[in-house]
């Protein structure tokens, strides 16, 4: 008989959860066990009542006996083996089916017999795991396992080669303070003893080093049979991240510790990488290393090429990066600039040239360094960084100081004192949010002129969607800020869209359309000109990029790149008078190289690849 849904108050119960792969392929592989399969017997009670669940891993001693009481395979000593203990993390590792369904029923320290038909050890049919050479798997056989320990893991290698032990307790707390920010809840960890959690601190803050920060850590380590290999010692182990100071899977295990958490990491052989901390590596199949994370200095490769560095010497107050300036925020900062010589020369310093008053700057705005402002934008108050920045990311794009000679690398000792967040524009008359948008308007026509376009387009975007999301003019402004960056989908896009919100402006951007349209041909056909005759080497031949072998191209070139020019001006004059005076300033083009194909070389520049070999 059909359930009528009015019985119970007309709601329907809820969908089914979704089972995920894992969940299913356990479902599948537990409809195997019949009755008598699989049996347990207890030789010896745990502690507590706690099981393992999934995600959990346990550390246990395996001896395998055929019914007749013959030991066939055993992690003991005693019975053969290296008294090394197995692994395994549930949900995640591969084991056979009777390891499943049993682990998950014993307590810590348990030792128990489990009887096992083929079907529920390696006779399954696909089974996951092999079964050791001549192991007796079509017999039925007692597998007694002692649960050495079980806890929380997180898996740091994919392959279980790496897994840090975790706090159970602390991470539900972790997982409740991510939710609902409140800070209170920090305050339960420092009872985690008292309430019977695992000896490992969570650490301070969210921030976890990478490559490459610098490490501060105390590390005791051990066989898995319990063997000491590094001792316990007073002072703390230095090193880089990144310069193979310490093995692969300890660098892996530290690169997920916040500062000041103490863990346990397990390392398999495969991630037992030979560096200065343990130069010996024969015979080991497993190390288990004890860290306390004691501080991490934030070192960022901010181009990723080496040549731009922020090492954050003093730390700031707050949560990075979530406490960092804002784009358009008022920061205040004291710096010291040094030239690289040796010795190193000062050649400005607030404290001293500026009266003792810090520099203030708007970000967004270009009035300082590119590197400077990148690596501040990076900072929390207070922060105290020492930057070493190239040149063309320094003041050889910059107003340069009379004391700084051309090409210099230069090093800034930044300290942020602190910073104000952007203007609410919330609760502002019409008036008002019209004057802050002629001030951002009048920034980024400046950043433009001075050829900052990425800056420019920021200012732009800014006045399209928090002035007027239908503002043709700064839609015009920014369409030209990306067809100058090479952007060009995006520029004919902001030029369509002025067409949609503001019939008036169509003559406009039909000609700005016009105009992308020959600045896109151009580009292309440049790009075809540079690159001609890459691909005609034989093998083993260099080709260069841009070279022509025929005299005279270049002149070529500079008369194709006025005559463009020239049908510029005149698609410009298809637009009305006013377009003149409204939309229309100064562009500060540039150089050849960069109308030529300006996304394609900076990818070219930033690999190196100035020349290309063909094979």
């Amino acid at each position: 008989m059909a359930h009528d849904a009015s019985d119970d108050g007309g709601q329907l119960p809820p969908p089914a959860k979704k089972k995920s792969p894992a969940e299913e392929e356990a479902e599948k592989r537990r409809k195997k066990l019949t009755p008598g399969s699989l049996m347990k017997g207890l030789i010896r009670s745990g502690t507590g009542d706690a099981t393992p669940a999934e995600g959990d891993q346990v550390i246990i001693h395996c001896t395998t006996r055929t019914m007749d009481g013959i030991v066939v395979n055993s992690t003991r000593r005693e019975h053969g083996g290296k008294g090394i203990p197995l692994r395994f993390v549930l949900g995640k590792s591969k084991m056979i089916l009777g390891f499943a369904e049993g682990f998950p029923t014993m307590l810590k320290g348990e030792i128990a017999m489990f009887k096992m038909q083929p079907k529920i050890h390696y006779a399954e049919d696909d089974c996951p795991v092999a079964a050791p050479d001549g192991f007796p798997k079509d017999d039925e056989l007692q597998f007694e396992i002692e649960m050495l320990d079980f806890f929380k893991a997180k898996v740091v290698a994919e392959d279980l080669g790496v897994v840090k032990k975790v706090n159970s307790l602390l991470i539900s707390l972790q997982q409740i303070c991510s939710i609902i920010q409140i800070e209170i809840f920090r305050i339960l960890f420092s009872f985690s003893d008292l309430l019977g959690a695992p000896i490992i601190d969570e650490g301070k803050g969210w921030e976890t080093p990478r490559e490459p920060y610098e490490i501060t850590a105390r590390i005791t380590a051990r066989t898995a049979d319990g063997k000491e290999i590094i001792p316990s010692k007073e002072e703390a182990y230095f090193f880089t991240i990144g310069k193979s100071e310490v093995p692969k899977g300890l660098e892996m295990g530290i690169g997920t510790m916040a500062r000041k958490e103490k863990a346990i990491i397990f390392v398999s052989s495969t991630y037992l990488t030979k560096s200065s901390l343990m130069p010996q590596l024969e015979g080991l199949e497993e190390v288990h290393f004890d860290v306390e994370l004691a501080q991490f200095v934030q070192v960022r490769d901010m181009l990723g090429d080496g040549r731009l560095i922020k090492r954050r010497v003093v730390d700031g107050k707050g949560e990075f990066p979530m406490d960092c300036p804002l784009h358009d925020s008022l920061l205040r900062v004291h710096y010291k600039g040094m030239l690289l010589d040796e010795p190193k020369s000062v050649f400005y310093d607030t404290r001293v040239d500026n009266d003792g008053e810090p520099l203030e700057f708007c970000s967004g705005e270009g009035l300082v360094p590119e590197g400077f402002e990148m690596c501040v934008r990076l900072m929390l108050p207070g922060e105290k960084s020492i930057v070493t920045c190239p040149p063309d990311f320094a003041y050889d794009k910059f107003p340069r100081p009379a004391n700084v000679p051309e090409g210099a690398h230069v090093q800034w000792e930044i300290e942020l004192l602190g910073f104000e967040m952007p203007k609410d524009w919330t609760g502002l008359t019409f008036k008002e949010i019209m004057d802050e948008a002629d001030k951002i308007k009048n920034t980024g026509n400046r950043l433009f002129k001075e050829g900052k376009f990425e800056l420019a387009k920021a200012k732009y975007d800014k006045e399209v969607l928090d002035a007027n999301p239908v503002h043709a003019k700064a839609l015009y402004r920014r369409g030209m800020s990306y067809m100058l960056l090479g952007e060009f989908d995006d520029a004919r896009n902001d030029f369509e869209k002025m067409i949609m919100v503001d019939k008036s402006s169509e003559p406009e951007a039909k000609a700005a359309l016009l105009k992308l349209k020959q600045t896109e041909q151009e580009t292309e056909k440049k790009a075809r000109k540079q690159f001609k005759g890459l691909f005609d080497k034989k093998p083993g031949e260099i080709s260069e990029v841009g070279v022509e072998s025929v005299g005279g191209k270049d002149a070529g070139d500079t008369k194709s790149s006025g005559e463009a020019t020239s049908a510029d001006r005149d698609a410009d004059a298809k637009g009305s008078q006013s377009a003149e005076s409204e939309y229309a300033f100064e562009e500060e083009r540039p150089g050849l190289l960069g109308r030529l194909w300006p996304s394609g070389r900076r990818i070219f520049s930033s690999l190196g690849l100035n020349r290309c070999t063909i094979l």
